[in-house]
C-alpha cells in the first residue's frame, strides 16, 4: 500500500500537468472501484478547473472551482501517470488504452492522466470543498508528520500513555496521519527502539526524538521518489528508489548496517504485519 512519501510523489508529479488546468473531458469505464464512484461523476469534473492539489495522509484531494473536491486513493496497486504534458516533463506520446484504464482526465492544456488500478482497491470519491474534513475517510485522522501540528510536546503526550507496541502506537492513523509499515520500521531502527516494546516504557526523550527521526525518514524518502516494492510507479511512470536506502525493511537474516554490528535483522509479526529490525541495535 502506497505511504505518504509515495502519495506525495505522485501528487507532486500531477502538479504540473493538472493544477491550475481544466478537465476538457472526464472518461469513467466503470462502475465502481473499492466503492461505486459518486453519481454522474464523469459530468461533474468536465470542464472543471483544479484549483489546488493537496495531499492529506494517503489521499490526494484537487479542489475544483465550483465547490467540490476530487478524493483519490491509490489502494494497492493503482498509478496515476501523466502522458502528452505540453510542459515536456513527461512522455509526449498518449499510450494505448489498457485494460485496466478505469478513470482518464484529458486537460485542455494537452495532458492526459490516467488512473490504472489492476486489483481496484483504490477509490475515488467528490465532496464538498469546505467540508471535506468531515469526510468519513478523514474525519479521525491525526496531524501531518511534516507539519507544525505534529511536535515533541504533542507526540510525547499521545504516545507516553498507551500500553500497545510502539509500532502499533505509530500506525495508529489517529495519532499522526500517513505513516505506515515500511517508514515506521525505518524509522524505529534510527531511533533504536524495537518495534515490541511498551509505549509506555520508553523514556519521554527518545519519543521526543522520534519526532526528527520520522520527519527526516519520510522527507528522504519524498526526494528519493518514495519506494517501489510492487506496482508503485511515480507520475511520470518511473519508480521510486528509497528500497535501496532501506536499512532494516525487507532485510531478513541480511547483517545490521550499524557500523561494528553486523546481527541478523530479523522479522516479527504485529498485527498481521512484518516489523523488521536489529535485536542488537534496537531496545
Amino acid at each position: 500500500m502506497p505511504e505518504l512519501p509515495e502519495v506525495e510523489t505522485v501528487r507532486t508529479g500531477l502538479a504540473p500537468a493538472m493544477e491550475g488546468q481544466v478537465i476538457a473531458r472526464a472518461t469513467v469505464n466503470r462502475p465502481d472501484l473499492r466503492w461505486p464512484f459518486p453519481d454522474r461523476m464523469a459530468e461533474r469534473l468536465t470542464g472543471a478547473r483544479i484549483e489546488r492539489l493537496r495531499r492529506r495522509s494517503k489521499y490526494i484531494l484537487a479542489d475544483l472551482d465550483r465547490g467540490e473536491s476530487l478524493l483519490i486513493h491509490l489502494g494497492m496497486s493503482g498509478r496515476m501517470t501523466v502522458s502528452g504534458d505540453p510542459l515536456g516533463q513527461f512522455v509526449h506520446e498518449h499510450p494505448a488504452a489498457e485494460k485496466h484504464d478505469h478513470v482518464v482526465f484529458d486537460m485542455a492544456n494537452g495532458a492526459r492522466v490516467t488512473f490504472n488500478d489492476p486489483r481496484r482497491f483504490g477509490a475515488m470519491d467528490l465532496l464538498p470543498t469546505a467540508t471535506a474534513e468531515l469526510h468519513p475517510l478523514l474525519a479521525n485522522i491525526g496531524p501531518e508528520p511534516l507539519g507544525n501540528a505534529f511536535n515533541e510536546d504533542y507526540f510525547v503526550a499521545a504516545v507516553r500513555p498507551r500500553r500497545s507496541p510502539i509500532k502499533s502506537v505509530l500506525l495508529d492513523q489517529k495519532l499522526v496521519a500517513g505513516l505506515g509499515n515500511i517508514y515506521v520500521c525505518e524509522a524505529l531502527f534510527r531511533a533504536g527502539i524495537a518495534p515490541t516494546r511498551r509505549a509506555d516504557r520508553i523514556a519521554p526523550q527518545r519519543l521526543a526524538a522520534l519526532v526528527t527521526i520520522i520527519r527526516d525518514v519520510l522527507s528522504e524518502a519524498i526526494v528519493a521518489g518514495g519506494s517501489s516494492l510492487k506496482d508503485y510507479r511515480q507520475a511520470d511512470g518511473e519508480l521510486g528508489y528509497f528500497q535501496h536506502s532501506f536499512d532494516v525493511y525487507g532485510r531478513e537474516g541480511d547483517p545490521c548496517r550499524t557500523p561494528g554490528c553486523g546481527t541478523a535483522i530479523r522479522r516479527v509479526v504485529q498485527s498481521g504485519r512484518s516489523s523488521f529490525y536489529c535485536p542488537q541495535c534496537q531496545r
